[in-house]
C-alpha cells in the first residue's frame, strides 16, 4: 500500500509499506475519497521533522476488500463511510461497528459520513424546529453545511454572516433569505431595538472555529435562544461573553466526542443525502491525488474565493 505522512512542516511525502489486516472486529478498505479537513491543518503546519512522521486524513468513503472474522455484516464490494483514521492511503482499516453503507449512484466525493455527521448531530441538540428564526455564522464548509441542514426544518428566517461575499452568494443560493458581512449587520439582529418584539434569532450557529465569529455569533442571539458553537476553536481560550449569562442563553458545545451518537446522525445524513435534501456537490470545489497532500492543505489555507472543501481521490 501506499499512504502519505508528514514530515516536516507543510511537506508530505509518499511511503509504502505492506497491506495492513484486519482484526476480528474491523474491515479493510480501498480508499476511494477523504476529505481534507481544518483540523488537520496544525499537524501539517507545524510538525517537527525530529518527531516521526505523522499520518492524517479522516473523512473515509471506501470499498471494503477483507473483512475480519467478527464483522460478518459487511463482504468485499461493499462501498461504506464512517469513522476512522489514517486515511490519506490507499488501503485502511476501520471498525466494522462505525462504517455505514453509502447511498448507491452518488460519487463518493459527495457520500463523506464524518463531517455532516458531526452537523447533523450538533443540529438536533439546539432544538430547531419550523418557523424558528436561524442564523449560521460562518459560511465555509461547515456553516454552508448548516446552511442546507437547517432549511429542511422550515426555518420562519435564516440568516447568514460571513465576511467572504463569495461566501455570502453561495449560502443564498443553498436556502439563506439573508446574508450579512459582520460589520455590515443590522442592528436589528444584533441588539435589542424599541420594536415589540424582538428580531434576533433564537437560534445561532457559529461556524468559524474563531473568537472573533463567536462574538459575533453571541452578540446576535436573542434572551432564552440557543447558540450552539460547531467551529473548531482548536487553539487559545476562548473568553465567555457574560451577556449570554444576562441573556439566558443556552450554550450547546456542537462537538460530539461520542462515536454511538455520531454514527447514529451519520445514518441520517446519508438518508438526507440519499433523498437529496443534502448535498456535497455545491461544496466540493477541488481535488487532488495522494501526492499533491500538501498543494490540498496549502489551497486550504489560502482559502480563495472559488473554494470551499477539497477531497483526495484515489
Amino acid at each position: 500500500m501506499k499512504f502519505s505522512q508528514v514530515v516536516g512542516p507543510r511537506t508530505s511525502e509518499i511511503a509504502t509499506a505492506d497491506d495492513p489486516v484486519p482484526a476480528a472486529d474491523q474491515v479493510l478498505v480501498e480508499v476511494l475519497a477523504c476529505g481534507v479537513c481544518t483540523s488537520d491543518i496544525g499537524p501539517w503546519l507545524t510538525h517537527d521533522p525530529a518527531d516521526a512522521p505523522v499520518r492524517l486524513g479522516h473523512e473515509m468513503v471506501g470499498r471494503v476488500v477483507a473483512v475480519g472474522r467478527d464483522a460478518t455484516r459487511w463482504q468485499p464490494g461493499d462501498v461504506v463511510t464512517g469513522l476512522g483514521g489514517d486515511g490519506f492511503a490507499t488501503l485502511a482499516v476501520m471498525d466494522s461497528s462505525a462504517v455505514l453503507p453509502v447511498p448507491p449512484g452518488i460519487e463518493p466525493a459527495h457520500v463523506i459520513g464524518e463531517p455532516v455527521a458531526d452537523l447533523e448531530e450538533a443540529l438536533s441538540r439546539t432544538g430547531i424546529r419550523p418557523g424558528a428564526e436561524v442564523a449560521v455564522v460562518g459560511l465555509g464548509f461547515m456553516g454552508l453545511g448548516l446552511v442546507q441542514l437547517a432549511k429542511r426544518h422550515a426555518p420562519g428566517l435564516l440568516i447568514g454572516v460571513d465576511p467572504d461575499p463569495a461566501r455570502r452568494r453561495r449560502a443564498l443560493a443553498l436556502g439563506a433569505d439573508l446574508v450579512f458581512a459582520p460589520d455590515e449587520l443590522p442592528e436589528e439582529y444584533r441588539m435589542q431595538t424599541s420594536r415589540a418584539t424582538d428580531a434576533r434569532p433564537e437560534i445561532v450557529l457559529e461556524a468559524t472555529g474563531a473568537t472573533g465569529g463567536l462574538k459575533t455569533a453571541g452578540s446576535m442571539v436573542r434572551p432564552f435562544g440557543t447558540l450552539c458553537v460547531v467551529g473548531y476553536h482548536h487553539t487559545g481560550d476562548a473568553m465567555m461573553d457574560m451577556d449570554l449569562w444576562y441573556k439566558a442563553v443556552t450554550v450547546v458545545n456542537g462537538f460530539c466526542p461520542d462515536r454511538t451518537r455520531l454514527i447514529a446522525a451519520m445514518r441520517d445524513a446519508l438518508g438526507l443525502i440519499r433523498e437529496r435534501r443534502f448535498s456535497y456537490a455545491p461544496l466540493i470545489t477541488h481535488r487532488f491525488g495522494l501526492d499533491r497532500i500538501d498543494e490540498a492543505f496549502g489551497t486550504m489555507e489560502e482559502a480563495a474565493p472559488d473554494f470551499v472543501k477539497g477531497v483526495v481521490l484515489f
